[in-house]
Formats: structure tokens, C-alpha cells, sequence
């Protein structure tokens, strides 16, 4: 690995010479792989594999060695999620200061790993919303988010500057800024290709600009997480300063054991209480974090007056009617609602927008309607079904949701690894001869994979196009969970 001079220079100033030696040796090694499982879906089987425990995180995990991921059904079911091991540290945050129900952001979610992780560990009964600017990419996210199944989630399409609309609305929110890159030079050549004292730079002035816009947005008590995945001060410890400086912000320190070797303030002097993973010292690449609660004599604490509005707005509507109401029958809203946990059916309704039903909570309604005034949201809570001529077809949200779908309402088969890959291929499947006709849920090691409508001679499979594996061959040797 050819590090640029500028960053070679600067980075043994910061760290000392006996320091950076170990900082360098330990970047040419292969980064680890680390794996975070989704408990709400699959319990796994300790004495089954021989995974070592990520510390800081509850369900994550390290790998011997890197799995074909994309081959593996189980990765696509939402049963775990490849994310690197020293952001699961996110998770410190909210064990320690996130006790009650929240309503969170996170600004800059995509693909999804740290949003997936936020929605496994907030407290039950909070809301997440995930955003993500670049319009490909918040697709990308709302996939992933879809597949770890949980239904308490929105996804918006965003600018940060557009959450200015939105002040003192949420109760947390992570930052996790675009930065230079310099905790990825292990993993991606690119990375440091693109590397310049330049465009650190023009990042720590871009995550400048970032936290203004999203900080009125915050409620006063509130939490602004900041983090990165690069090493030097300038976009870590002096942006930190800068947020504490510029807003008033009281910097929040974290209960965590000597053993797991996370390092605190790089610039000396006043020790922030910030964290670095260097890894040189623990297991896995650079990562930053710090977390500051805003003072609570910054203004209002909740929308109301758009809250109002929001309601007056839905009495409107329900007046005068929409496009869905006419598009959607009595009887498929039924059908719908009968696809669900009874148990639940007080805690989410089903919402309607042109021929697509969804469940969304019930506690959130305001919150959604607020949300829709002011921002592109491109999915909320969980797609039930969609309409198409007279029948009511289940989404694939549907199978993959983990508090939703009810037990039982739809005949299962179970498939083999070959035609769970045929399935992920959106490839022609062949179901037993006793399989009824109707939509079945397929399952692969009794984990819900997806619907498929059997017609007799043949099933359509309903995998969601854009999501499906486009390889056409599999590896000569396929390592899965």
C-alpha cells in the first residue's frame, strides 16, 4: 500500500513515531470481516459456527474469513448485515442515553448498515426516519432497511438543508458525514487515490455546513451524534470543538472498559471525550465518534403548530376523498388488514396512496404528515400489498417484516440453497405437487424469503425485480452462514 506523503507526514506527527510504525504495519494487513446478526429473525446457534464477539456491539460479530455474501439466502432474508465493526460502537450511545422512545435521524444512512443497526437497538416504540441525498442511493437504503423487516421506519430523499423546514423534531440524530475517507484506505484502493490535504480540506468545511443545517432540527436536550471514518483532527476533534463553540453544545463522555483499546483525543491539551478506532489497537478500521446534547434553552421542543396543521390537513382529505380511496376496495383493505398480527392491529393502520396498502404506526401518524409536507419521503412503515386489476398482491415488505406478517395466513414450502438462488435470480420455480394455487411464502431454513403466486404448471416469482442477484453462474467454492 503506497500512502501519500502529505497524509504519511502528517499522520506520524499526530500519532509519534512508535505509533504510527504500529499504525503502518497494521494498515497492510487485510481488514477484518465482521457481521451483525438480525435477532428479531434468526436466533442464531452458537455451537453451530465459531464467531468472535465484537465488544461494543450486542449482535456483532467477526469472521474467520469473507463469505460469498451475495450467494448466501440468508443475507438477502435480512437475517444479518455485513457492516464494519468499529461503527457498531454507534450502538454505546443509545444503551447509555436513549432510555425512552425516541424519534431519530439518521442524516447520511446510506446503504444502511448504521440505520439497520439504529432500528435493532432504539428503544421499543421509537421511530426512525433514514435519509439519504443522492437519489440511487436512498433506494439502495430503503432495500435494506425493507429486508431487516422492522416496520417503524421512514426513509426520505434529502438534502440536509432541507431539514431546516422541521425545527426542534427530533430527539436524536446521527451525523455520519462524508469525510476524506482515511479509516477505508484497507478496503478501498479508490480511497486513497482520492486522498488530498485539499480534500480534507474542502470535508471538514462540507460537515461544517452539514451539522448548521441539521442542528435546529434537533430538540433542545437532544443528542447530535458526529461521526466519520477518517483519522485527522481537522474533520474529528476540531469540528467537535467548532459544534461545542458555535451552538453551546455540552459534550457527552461514554462508559466504556480500558480492554477495548478505543482511543480518546488525538490534539492533547483540553481531552475532549471523543473516541478513535485505530487499527493498530482494535480490531477493525478508522472510525470517529462524538456525542453532544444540545442545551435546552434553545427554543421550542416540538412542532406544534405543524402538527396541528398536519391534522387539519388529513380531516380535509378524508372530506374530499383521494385518488386511492377509489382505487383501493373495501375488500382488499380487508384482505390486507387480515394478513396481519391481530396483536397489532391497534398500534398501526393501514394507509393507502394510489394502489399500494401500507401499515404504518399509529403513534406516528402526526409525525408522517409533517414529514410528507416537508420532505421527498420515498417509503414509510411497511408496504402490504399492492392492487393490480381486481387482485391484491403481497409486497415483499410483507414477507420480510419481523412484527407484521401473521403466522399461518399464507401456506409456506420450504426450498433448497438451488432454488432459493433460482428464487434471488427471479428465475422460474418448480413447488411440490401438493402445493395449493394462491400466493405461498417460501422459506429457506424456515426463514421467509418471499412470495410466489402458483398457477399449477408453474409459480410466478414476485422477487422484486431490481433486487435480484444478476450473476448467472455460482462460485466453485460458496461459503455461507
Amino acid at each position: 500500500m503506497n500512502l501519500p506523503a502529505s497524509f504519511v507526514d502528517y499522520t506520524r506527527a499526530l500519532l509519534g513515531n512508535e505509533e504510527y510504525e504500529k499504525f503502518a504495519v497494521a494498515l497492510q494487513q487485510d481488514p477484518p470481516v465482521s457481521i451483525r446478526i438480525n435477532n428479531r429473525k434468526w436466533m442464531m446457534n452458537h455451537d453451530d459456527y465459531s464467531l468472535k464477539k465484537v465488544l461494543w456491539a450486542s449482535e456483532g460479530y467477526y469472521l474467520d474469513e469473507r463469505l460469498t455474501f451475495t450467494f448466501d439466502p440468508l443475507f438477502h432474508a435480512g437475517c444479518y448485515y455485513v457492516q464494519e465493526a468499529s461503527s457498531m460502537f454507534v450502538e454505546q450511545i443509545l444503551r447509555q442515553y436513549a432510555k425512552e422512545p425516541v424519534i431519530m435521524l439518521d442524516l447520511c444512512a446510506a446503504p444502511g448498515g448504521k440505520s439497520t443497526h439504529l432500528r435493532s437497538i432504539l428503544p421499543e416504540g421509537s421511530l426512525l426516519v433514514a435519509n439519504e441525498v443522492i437519489r440511487n442511493r436512498s433506494q439502495i437504503l430503503a432495500e435494506n432497511l425493507t429486508k431487516w423487516g422492522h416496520p417503524d421506519v421512514i426513509v426520505t430523499n434529502n438534502d440536509p438543508s432541507d431539514y431546516l423546514r422541521l425545527p426542534s423534531f427530533f430527539d436524536i440524530i446521527l451525523t455520519d458525514v462524508p469525510c476524506s475517507g482515511e479509516g477505508m484506505f484497507r478496503k478501498d484502493p479508490v480511497a486513497i487515490e482520492e486522498w488530498s490535504l485539499e480534500n480534507v480540506e474542502i470535508c471538514w468545511q462540507r460537515q461544517r455546513r452539514i451539522i448548521s443545517d441539521i442542528w435546529a432540527s434537533l430538540k433542545p436536550g437532544g443528542i447530535l451524534i458526529y461521526s466519520t471514518c477518517t483519522y485527522n483532527t481537522k474533520e474529528d476533534e476540531e469540528n467537535v470543538h467548532w459544534i461545542r463553540e458555535e451552538f453551546g453544545a455540552e459534550l457527552l463522555s461514554l462508559d466504556i472498559p480500558a480492554e477495548w483499546n478505543i482511543t480518546g483525543d488525538l490534539l492533547g491539551g483540553e481531552k475532549l471525550p471523543v473516541y478513535h478506532f485505530l487499527p493498530h489497537k482494535t480490531k477493525g478500521e478508522g472510525f470517529f465518534l462524538a456525542a453532544l446534547r444540545k442545551t435546552r434553552s434553545d427554543g421550542e421542543s416540538i412542532l406544534n403548530h405543524d402538527i396541528v396543521k398536519s391534522k387539519n390537513q388529513k380531516k380535509k382529505d378524508k372530506r374530499g376523498g383521494t385518488p386511492s380511496s377509489f382505487l383501493i376496495s373495501r375488500e382488499n383493505l380487508k384482505i390486507a388488514e387480515n394478513w396481519l398480527r391481530k396483536d397489532i392491529l391497534d398500534k398501526y393502520v393501514l394507509t393507502t396512496e394510489d394502489t399500494t396498502i401500507c401499515a404504518f404506526s399509529r403513534q406516528y401518524q402526526n409525525e408522517l404528515a409533517v414529514l410528507k409536507q416537508n420532505l421527498r419521503v420515498i417509503q414509510a412503515g411497511t408496504t402490504v400489498g399492492e392492487v393490480k386489476g381486481k387482485d391484491l398482491i403481497p409486497a415483499h415488505a410483507l414477507a420480510m417484516s419481523t412484527s407484521i406478517l401473521r403466522q399461518g395466513v399464507f401456506v409456506t414450502e420450504e426450498v433448497t440453497y438451488e432454488q432459493a438462488i433460482f428464487y434471488l435470480r427471479k428465475e422460474a420455480i418448480t413447488l411440490s405437487v401438493t402445493a395449493p394455487r394462491g400466493y405461498i411464502l417460501l422459506t429457506y431454513r424456515n426463514i421467509p424469503l418471499g412470495f410466489v403466486k402458483n398457477i399449477g404448471n408453474r409459480a410466478n416469482n414476485l422477487y422484486p425485480q431490481e433486487w435480484r442477484i444478476r450473476s448467472g453462474y455460482l462460485p466453485e467454492e460458496i461459503k455461507t452462514l
